[in-house]
């Protein structure tokens, strides 16, 4: 029985809702098989599928049954939000699962007792949950968003798959929205397996086919605008047009067929335009938002089409970068809509030097290079950390007048001979440095996490003013990068695409080439069979790409991918600039031993630069209560 707190159509069940689900759920029960995997989009019935499971293996074939979720949380929500509504209101279920608030249940929320087996629900985040323990079927739940390891005992569902073992007629069901293509659990687990597609038979033709997202269509207006309530599918045989109506129609005569031998494992694919719950004008819609941003995208991709990101990795080519460097920007002045600018920092060993590249942000996240330095010196002596204390100091005026200094410098800890002396540095500047570690993982949650404290007393407690260590992914910010720099040039009079590079006359072939220097790649790992995506290097040099990678963390570190346009405004002075300023409006600072930045909203240059005490020119109004909160 559906429950009306899990379901918007509560009642008793019927597959015919969704006839699809019907060869998955009987591919659970059939003695041939001992494991089915489902690679899925969103809003197909997978949770029903899982509690039909379950309620099966607890009414008509007793058995200890273990439902893995991604984290013992996730365990928990299932347990109190999905199992114990349908427990309540099935009456076979209730009869065989005790109340857990009787005495003598045995029953906690993780842990259902009923004749003939149990039921646990355990976090794949969890090794003590998946602890030795018999298990004759395994439901594991959004596999894709497992850890890579429970703690240091490795895969989570090779260890929850281990429990089974010892049982001739055990099950294996695992299931989820798949993420990054080589790197996703979900499509290694379906490669592996017979590929079912659900196929559908065309009300004209009666052709059976497998829906694919081609061949959805919709009409546009005559200036090339997009109608996508006017969405149909059409037959890859006919061309016939199907509405939603004739789409609902074609999924129930539809049959899964195998498109790979089988070989003890039936794999499963299926999309939301399977689903009656989902319009075609509706996947059509969230489209055309989605596509406008690399990362909504992705997330479409997965959710709705049910397939893995394939990340196009493949580097853009110098020559055609190096012909499109603009004749109106020029190496060290940045443009007027710059509104910010952060550097990227990178420590060199041989020959020993940092290099640091200066990129000015602006309304869509534009970025110009505006500058590019090498500061010859080894980091172990500190002559080249005082030529980057003067570095921190310097500003970079725009055509009109308008001094910039850098918001925010991100610099790289190193491989290990310079992270202590790059410490040192980032602690005698705490606001303007951010001390930064890099790792290649694409399922990061954030792409800037932490921060960590590096500096910790002899009983771990934190030092008070002390180094912070942030963790970037910098797989992540390098697929961005390589997105916006093929992006098109802009039409005269046309805006520049969100995320458009800027790059200026006197940007040379070599940090072009640097710049272009790494190429994605899939690796298979011998050991467990796993494929993951990583970018590697395909030149010795690639300090342009790096410093590139370091200062879009710094950006984002600061907030910038969540500005309005409003504060893009105000920032690159088109609110209010210096010349607009009434000559008998008081002054907008006091005079202090330092020349501040013209910018109310940038930070102090230095932990012991005296705060400036700010007057809103418009207002009259001081600003040094604010900075004091600040």
């Amino acid at each position: 029985m559906l429950s009306p707190e899990a379901s918007a159509e509560p009642g008793k069940w019927d597959t015919k809702r969704a006839e699809f689900q019907r060869g998955i759920m009987d591919a659970i029960a059939d003695p041939a098989i001992e494991e089915v995997v489902v690679m899925k989009s969103a809003q197909v019935g997978w949770t029903e599928i899982i509690n039909n499971t379950v309620g099966y293996f607890v009414d008509q074939d007793p058995a200890p049954v273990m439902v893995l979720q991604p984290t013992l949380e996730m365990a928990e929500a299932w347990s109190t939000d999905r199992l114990a509504p349908m427990v309540r209101d099935t009456p076979c279920l209730k009869a065989r699962i005790a109340d857990p608030k009787s005495r003598d249940s045995g029953n906690k929320l993780l842990q259902k007792r009923f004749p003939g087996g149990q039921l646990v629900m355990v976090g794949a985040n969890s090794p003590s949950s998946l602890a030795s323990r018999p298990i004759r079927v395994v439901l594991a739940d959004e596999v894709d968003r497992y850890p890579a390891s429970a703690g240091q005992e490795g895969d989570p569902l090779e260890l929850a798959y281990k429990r089974t073992t010892t049982f001739w007629n055990r099950r294996k069901l695992s299931g989820s929205t798949p993420t990054i293509a080589g790197a996703s659990r979900i499509e290694a687990k379906f490669l592996e397996s017979d590929q079912r597609y659900y196929f559908v038979p065309c009300g004209e033709c009666g052709t059976f086919q497998a829906l694919r997202w081609e061949q959805v269509k919709w009409e546009k207006t005559a200036a090339g605008g997009h109608l996508p309530e006017t969405a149909w599918y059409e037959c890859g045989h006919c061309a016939a047009k199907w509405d939603d109506s004739d789409r609902c129609a074609a999924v129930l005569l539809g049959k899964w067929r195998a498109t790979a031998p089988f070989n003890g494992i039936a794999g499963f694919h299926i999309w939301e335009a399977y689903s009656a719950w989902v319009k075609l004008a509706t996947t059509v819609k969230n489209f055309l938002e989605a596509r406008k941003k690399p990362d909504t995208y992705k997330v479409w991709t997965n959710t709705a089409l049910g397939l893995p990101w394939v990340e196009k990795g493949e580097a853009p080519d110098w020559q055609r970068l190096y012909e499109r460097r603009s004749q109106e920007l020029r190496l060290g002045e940045p443009p007027e809509w710059v509104g910010r600018i952060t550097v990227g920092a990178d420590v060199q060993r041989v020959p020993p030097r940092i290099e640091a590249s200066v990129w000015g942000w602006g309304e869509g996240l534009r970025s110009v290079l505006i500058d590019h330095r090498v500061f010859h010196g080894d980091p172990a002596v500190e002559d080249v950390w005082k030529q980057m204390d003067a570095f921190l100091q310097e500003e970079w005026e725009t055509p009109s007048g308008r001094r910039l200094r850098m918001s925010k410098l991100a610099i790289d800890t190193g491989d290990g001979q310079s992270t202590t002396h790059v410490y040192g540095w980032a602690r005698r500047h705490p606001r303007e440095v951010m001390a930064i570690k890099g790792v290649g993982s694409f399922n990061a949650s954030v792409p800037v996490m932490g921060p960590t404290w590096a500096d910790l007393t002899v009983r771990g407690r934190k030092v008070e003013r002390g180094v912070q260590l942030w963790t970037i992914a910098v797989s992540i910010f390098k697929s961005e990068t390589y997105h916006w720099l093929k992006l098109d040039q802009p039409l005269d009079g046309q805006p520049h695409p969100p995320g458009y590079i800027h790059l200026p006359m006197g940007v040379d072939a070599e940090w072009l080439q640097q710049l272009v220097a790494e190429q994605l790649i899939t690796v298979k790992n011998k050991r467990t069979g796993f494929s993951r995506q990583e970018w590697q290097k395909t030149r010795d040099r690639n300090e342009a790409i790096d410093c590139r990678v370091y200062a879009r963390a710094a950006a984002y570190s600061i907030g910038l991918d969540r500005w309005s346009a409003k504060q893009w405004a105000r920032a690159s002075g088109q609110v209010l600039r210096r010349a607009e300023v009434p000559a008998d409006a008081a002054p907008a600072v006091e005079p202090t031993t330092q020349q501040s930045s013209p910018d109310p909203d940038a930070a102090p240059s230095s932990p012991t630069t005296k705060r400036a005490r700010a007057v809103n020119p418009l207002t009259g109004r001081s600003r040094g209560s604010f900075l004091k909160r600040r």
